[in-house]
């Protein structure tokens, strides 16, 4: 039996290949059932995110092209379109880039933590769909402890490396607890969706998303349960705001210095944190002068992030030598387990060689009634059908000189 892997990445395929050959959830299902019906494919996992798609499976024997044929079938694609494309993994080397994608190490943001959960989703499919059995079981179990091990013993998520998770982590150091705080989050785009969803997840109660557009302020607000206003209410939200948080496409600045001078004096002075996500700004940079008012521009989150990263990249030195370990328990485990299956195979074959010449034997008997003859039958056909393997093998190493293989098969047959 042969562990394998096989898949592409933000790595090795440009966009439009992924989305070629993404799975979606609706696909997932069938997908597998299709894939469990290939004659040498034992178990099969699918994992399919918007940076990967990658195919796992146990096989009676080394089953990539087979594979990769189907993947490129069931999506429409000819065969060996995408070859260029496909990295592929056996055996222990399987259980390595699975424990490195597991951990964050080999997505796009390292570090991140939600490509876990999404392994943990397809494989939760996997075994609902029947096609995960012991070895997959075990693959996945242990790559899953391996990223919590990872997370634990080393700091690779503990430095936010994105602008939207810095700019709400910054905001949380200044105010501590964000339960009680107020938000005014200007735009709608995907930055500040992020931003939102960094605040909720930290127990902000009170979002207002201000917008050019009401409509798509009012749709995000919806599924965020946050309050939607228009971009020329900005200035009178700004009383009731304590973190501002700005990223639109406008060519001119949203907020000035004017507009802000006056919301603190409303405020008693009690202060603001903003943070200007927006190139060009949108946050007249003399707000930043004010006394009562924190501003930080997406500039100085970079820094933040760039010094992040670097912990990030010390941090997954030390998950890489956490894994490498991990691998050979994995690696140890395996040929324990295929060693096993191949003992099982030997006795099987072994127990129908002797079916058969037990039959023959018995025939034999039955003809002529002597049994001296069937228990020679017996013991002639036993001996020449379980020494036709060996024997040809022995030909074979004598002819090449294989005396490493010569004596392994002298072994077999040496008496104590």
């Amino acid at each position: 039996m042969t562990l394998l892997s096989l898949g592409i990445n933000h790595q090795t395929a440009p966009i439009d290949i992924r989305e070629k050959i993404a799975f979606s959830p609706e696909q997932l299902s069938g997908a597998l059932l299709e894939l469990q019906k290939l004659p040498a494919i034992n178990e099969s996992v699918i994992v399919s995110t918007c940076n990967r798609t990658e195919i796992y499976c146990d096989a009676v024997d080394d089953s990539r092209r087979a594979i990769s044929n189907w993947l490129s079938n069931f999506h429409s694609m000819e065969n060996n379109s995408l070859t260029p494309y496909l990295y592929q993994h056996a055996d222990h080397e399987v259980a390595r880039h699975l424990f490195r994608v597991a951990s964050g190490l080999d997505s796009m943001v390292l570090g991140e933590p939600q490509i876990l959960g999404q392994l943990k989703s397809s494989y939760d499919q996997a075994r609902t769909g029947n096609s995960v059995n012991t070895i997959l079981d075990r693959l996945f179990q242990h790559s899953f402890s391996v990223a919590k091990r990872v997370r634990t013993d080393t700091e690779i998520g503990s430095h936010p490396v994105s602008v939207a998770f810095s700019a709400v982590n910054l905001s949380k150091q200044i105010f501590g607890n964000l339960g009680n705080q107020r938000a005014l989050l200007i735009g709608a785009g995907e930055t500040i969706e992020l931003v939102a969803r960094h605040l909720k997840s930290q127990g902000i109660q009170s979002i207002v998303i201000a917008n050019r557009s009401l409509e798509k302020a009012q749709i995000l607000a919806k599924t965020l349960g946050a309050t939607a206003t228009s971009i020329s209410a900005v200035p009178d939200e700004l009383v009731n705001a304590d973190i501002v948080i700005s990223s639109t496409a406008s060519q001119l600045p949203i907020l000035g210095k004017g507009a802000t001078e006056a919301a603190l004096k409303q405020r008693r002075h009690r202060p603001i944190f903003m943070v200007d996500l927006a190139v060009p700004r949108d946050i007249e940079s003399q707000v930043g002068d004010l006394e009562d008012v924190y501003l930080y521009t997406v500039d100085d989150l970079k820094n933040v992030v760039d010094e992040n990263m670097r912990h990030r990249e010390l941090a997954a030195t030390a998950a890489q030598e956490i894994i490498n370990g991990e691998v050979a328990t994995f690696s140890q485990w395996l040929k324990t387990h295929q060693s096993a299956d191949h003992i099982r195979q030997l006795r099987n074959q072994t127990e129908i060689i002797k079916q058969q010449c037990v039959d023959k034997a018995i025939a034999q008997f039955e003809q002529d009634n002597d049994a001296k003859k069937a228990l020679l039958t017996l013991a002639n056909t036993l001996t020449n059908k379980m020494l036709h393997a060996p024997t040809l093998a022995m030909r074979k190493a004598i002819k090449t000189d294989d005396q490493a293989t010569i004596q392994f098969l002298k072994s077999l047959i040496t008496s104590e």
